[in-house]
């Protein structure tokens, strides 16, 4: 069995768990009254992380502090500010006193372009709009995404009955969404966790990126709702199979048909509903 690559380890020299521990009370009740005891809670950690071009701050996100060179890579890819990963020419990240800054170095035509975009976010959990100035730069043109077969239903359910186990950050805090690449059998090959569901999915996007996997050969499953940010991103990385395990938003579903997605969701409890197919077949 190929190694999952989920480890929480962070992108420069500190390590972090993502997570850290609070003594807690813990109270329930039973037939006796109520009764409290004192132990140790899990807590994700959820940090504000700043991601500068060209030492210009572009997006400050609160994230999960780990794999941050991935979430700076993905990033960039599913925000469509650079078009190609040769465009990133150095990344660095850096611990601040209240937070990360990720530093990335990426080349001039595309500084210019992020300039005149003149988006400055300033990122909360789940939070993908904030500081847009445009209702045009809101729902950006999806480029289209190559055909690739659709995961069968024993395939999708295989990955489904695998993804809790590793979602390790989950297991410690009950707090983090999950973003998996799954083989065509089923077998999920890669997890990334944050407390955000986009921050999960750039940071996998951005390993998906640097090892440069075939897209063709798996699917991506995430433990969220698909709005339209998610296919947005799903699109932008070249993704052409997206199972949520939650409900998909009109906007996901017309975005989905837009670009050629196959998008499947509320995949759980062995059924899910197919929204949109391109040419391909289970």
């Amino acid at each position: 069995m190929q190694q999952l690559k989920s480890d929480h380890q962070q992108a420069d020299t500190t390590p972090s768990r993502g997570y850290t521990t609070r003594a807690v009370q813990r109270w329930s009740q039973s037939a006796s009254g109520w009764s409290s005891e004192d132990l140790l809670d899990n807590l994700a950690e959820e940090q504000p992380v700043a991601l500068v071009y060209n030492g210009i701050s572009h997006a400050v996100m609160m994230a999960t502090p780990d794999h941050l060179d991935e979430f700076a890579l993905g990033f960039s890819i599913s925000e469509g500010l650079i078009h190609s990963p040769s465009e990133i020419y150095d990344i660095d990240v850096t611990r601040q006193c209240q937070g990360w800054s990720v530093n990335i170095e990426i080349s001039s035509q595309r500084m210019m372009e992020l300039k005149q975009r003149r988006r400055n976010l300033a990122g909360r959990t789940g939070c993908g709009l904030c500081g847009t100035e445009s209702l045009e730069q809101a729902i950006r043109p999806l480029a289209s995404v190559d055909a690739a077969p659709l995961p069968s239903p024993d395939t999708i359910e295989q990955a489904l009955s695998e993804m809790t186990a590793h979602q390790s950050l989950k297991k410690m805090t009950g707090a983090s969404h999950a973003a998996v690449w799954a083989d065509l059998t089923g077998q999920p090959l890669a997890i990334r966790e944050d407390v955000g569901r986009h921050n999960a999915l750039d940071k996998l996007i951005g390993y998906l990126v640097t090892e440069k996997t075939d897209l063709k050969q798996g699917f991506l499953l995430i433990s969220s709702r698909a709005s339209y940010e998610m296919v947005q991103k799903t699109a932008s990385a070249g993704i052409s199979n997206l199972v949520a395990i939650s409900a998909p938003t009109a906007l996901a579903v017309e975005q989905a048909v837009q670009s050629g997605i196959n998008l499947i969701a509320f995949a759980r409890n062995q059924r899910f509903i197919l929204y949109t197919q391109n040419n391909t077949t289970f």
